[in-house]
């Protein structure tokens, strides 16, 4: 059913790779090139100058027109050498390629006193949805060596909230410590602490990914209910406006559970559907997706898809080796700087 997310890196080892340079503004200095050779060529390579032209007719004036050209020619390709070798020219090792920019990743998990309940099923035991999110997040975050690769270029934050957002992990690379907090997050017990305010969540994370700047953002929500408070609160459609206009897509995620009593279901049909109509309304308008997980295989799903979609809009790549071709070319230069030394010292050497 999945498609290995490794094969994308087996494909960048056998791409072809084009060839860059560390001081690329140092290549400018090509266009004096030309210039130079004009002058060498103009210049009287005669080494003796007569008054009298009627001296000069029996002087092979053929060889030596020959030999200017050799000369400007030599010197031309040493110093092309030398300023190529002084741009520093390299070749990535696409063995070594990485993601040049992470992403900025705001997971919004609802703790409300819903997220208790045991009615998923997590290798054939009983689990909270609550717990069932964690291990789920855990999969996306540090990846299964599978289906996810783990997000580890990525900054990360945890926002939990029920009546009231709290930041529980600001954004960071430090992932383990991200998982540690995610880890010791509880259900709110306390009545007028459980309720669902998932608009002022949204704002709530919004604020906090503003701090990742020159970075793409998205949000995570996930949820198994509706909003369920009143003003002050923001409604979800409205914060989402604010995330829209930030361009900052919401993936929403509604985890319903699997009921196991056919009239507690009943009950719930409306407000699952209440709750599915406004979650859809949320990623429509921020130009996420919205997701729908019954059991902790469409949860790992839904993780899946999300990383997939992601991962596929980081186009830019770095890589950690390059082969560097400096020496090569400098010392390539320097064997034409001795050839027309020898030469110019010997076989074309002129009388002073």
């Amino acid at each position: 059913m999945y498609n290995n997310g490794l094969s994308n890196c087996s494909d960048a080892r056998q791409e072809k790779t084009l060839p860059s340079f560390a001081n690329p503004f140092l290549l400018l200095l090509l266009l004096l090139v030309p210039p130079l050779v004009w002058w060498w060529l103009r210049r009287g390579e005669r080494a003796l100058r007569y008054s009298a032209t009627s001296i000069m007719e029996g002087l092979p004036t053929g060889r030596e027109k020959w030999l200017a050209r050799a000369r400007a020619g030599l010197r031309a390709a040493g110093l092309v050498l030398l300023i190529i070798a002084l741009a520093g020219p390299r070749w990535p090792d696409p063995g070594t390629r990485i993601p040049a920019r992470g992403i900025a990743i705001a997971m919004v998990v609802d703790v409300s006193g819903s997220m208790a309940n045991r009615d998923f099923l997590w290798n054939t035991q009983p689990i909270t949805r609550l717990e069932a999110v964690k291990r789920a997040f855990r999969l996306l975050v540090e990846g299964d060596g599978d289906k996810l690769e783990g997000r580890p270029q990525d900054l990360i934050s945890l926002v939990t909230y029920a009546t009231r957002p709290d930041t529980a992990c600001p954004l960071t690379l430090d992932h383990a410590a991200l998982l540690k907090i995610l880890d010791v997050q509880e259900p709110r017990t306390v009545t007028t602490e459980a309720t669902t305010n998932s608009g002022d969540a949204i704002a709530w994370a919004l604020h906090g990914l503003k701090k990742a700047t020159g970075k793409r953002k998205v949000m995570i929500l996930l949820t198994d209910g509706e909003h369920n408070v009143g003003p002050p609160a923001l409604l979800p459609t409205q914060a989402a406006q604010l995330a829209g206009n930030l361009g900052i897509p919401i993936y929403t995620i509604h985890a319903l559970g699997e009921s196991a009593d056919p009239d507690e279901a009943s009950k719930q049909a409306d407000e699952n559907l209440r709750a599915k109509r406004s979650l859809e309304k949320v990623a429509a308008i921020t130009g996420g997706q919205y997701f729908q997980a019954d059991d902790t295989a469409k949860l790992l799903d839904v993780c899946h898809q999300i990383d997939r979609l992601e991962r596929a809009r980081i186009e830019s790549f770095q890589y950690r080796r390059h082969d560097e071709v400096f020496a090569w070319l400098a010392t390539a230069s320097l064997l034409v700087w001795m050839t027309i030394l020898m030469l110019e010292t010997t076989v074309w050497r002129k009388v002073p």
